[in-house]
C-alpha cells in the first residue's frame, strides 16, 4: 500500500474514490476514466453571478414595466443565459423535466374540458345545492374544499372564475356575507398540496425526487389543517 502512488492500472481496474464532486469533474475532463455513478452536485461557477442576475432582472423588468407576457419574458431570460454560455444549451436541455411536461400539458386540456362541457359547474351546483341550508361557518368549509378540488384538476384560476359567483350567490341566500365568500374561494384557491398537479409542485417534483404518494401522504394533513385554519379564522375574525 505504500507504493500505491506508482501503481500502474490496466484496463478494467476499478477504483472507489471519495472528494468532492468538482474534484470528480475535474477528473472526469482531464483523465480517461469512466464513472460507474453519476457525478451529483451543482456545479457553481461564481464568476458569472453578474450576467445571471442581468437577465434575471432584465425578464422581471420586461413583465413590470413592458407588460409582456411572462412566459416571453421568462424565455427571454433563458436565451441570454444560453446565448453567454452562463448555461450550457445541452445542459438546459437535461434540466427539463418531461414528466412535468406532460402532466401539465395533459392535464390544461382537461382542465379546460371540466369547465367548457359544463362538469364542473354541475358537480360544484348540486354538491352546494345537495347541503341544503347550512350554517355559514359549514358553508364556507364546503366552498373551501371544492375551489381546492377544482385547482387539482383544472387551475387555481379556473377554479376561483367557477366558484366566486357561487359561493357569493349561497353566501347571500343563507344571510351570509358574501365578500368572505370570495375570499374564502380566493384563499383556498392556493390549497394544492395534494397532488403534483399544480404548477409549483410539477416544478419540484424532479429536483426533489418526489413522487405522488409523497404529495399525498404529506398533502392531505396539510390540507386539512389549511382548511381548518382557514375556517376556524373566519369564525373568529371575521362577520359571516
Amino acid at each position: 500500500m505504500e507504493e500505491i502512488n506508482i501503481t500502474k492500472l490496466r484496463q478494467g481496474d476499478t477504483i472507489l474514490l471519495q472528494g468532492k464532486w468538482p474534484q470528480f469533474r475535474l477528473l472526469q475532463q482531464k483523465m480517461d476514466v469512466v464513472f460507474i455513478e453519476e457525478i451529483l452536485g451543482e456545479e457553481l461557477k461564481p464568476d458569472r453571478i453578474r450576467c445571471a442576475v442581468f437577465f434575471l432582472f432584465l425578464s422581471l423588468v420586461l413583465v413590470l414595466v413592458f407588460n409582456v407576457k411572462l412566459s416571453i419574458a421568462l424565455l427571454t431570460g433563458a436565451l441570454g443565459m444560453i446565448l453567454t454560455r452562463i448555461i450550457p444549451a445541452d445542459r438546459a436541455y437535461e434540466a427539463v423535466d418531461w414528466r412535468t411536461v406532460f402532466l401539465l400539458s395533459g392535464l390544461i386540456p382537461l382542465g379546460t374540458a371540466f369547465e367548457n362541457t359544463g362538469a364542473a359547474a354541475y358537480l360544484a351546483t348540486t354538491l352546494l345545492d345537495s347541503i341544503g341550508t347550512p350554517g355559514p361557518l359549514l358553508l364556507m368549509f364546503v366552498i373551501s374544499l371544492l375551489t381546492a378540488f377544482f385547482s387539482l384538476v383544472a387551475s387555481n384560476v379556473g377554479a376561483a372564475v367557477l366558484m366566486v359567483p357561487l359561493a357569493m350567490n349561497m353566501a347571500a341566500g343563507i344571510g351570509s356575507n358574501p365578500v368572505v365568500a370570495a375570499m374564502v374561494v380566493g384563499l383556498s384557491a392556493s390549497n394544492t398540496f395534494v397532488l403534483p398537479t399544480h404548477q409549483v409542485n410539477a416544478l419540484i417534483m424532479r429536483p426533489g425526487g418526489y413522487r405522488t404518494k409523497d404529495y399525498m401522504k404529506t398533502g392531505i394533513g396539510v390540507t386539512i389543517m389549511y382548511t381548518f385554519i382557514l375556517v376556524g379564522c373566519l369564525g373568529l375574525f371575521y362577520s359571516i
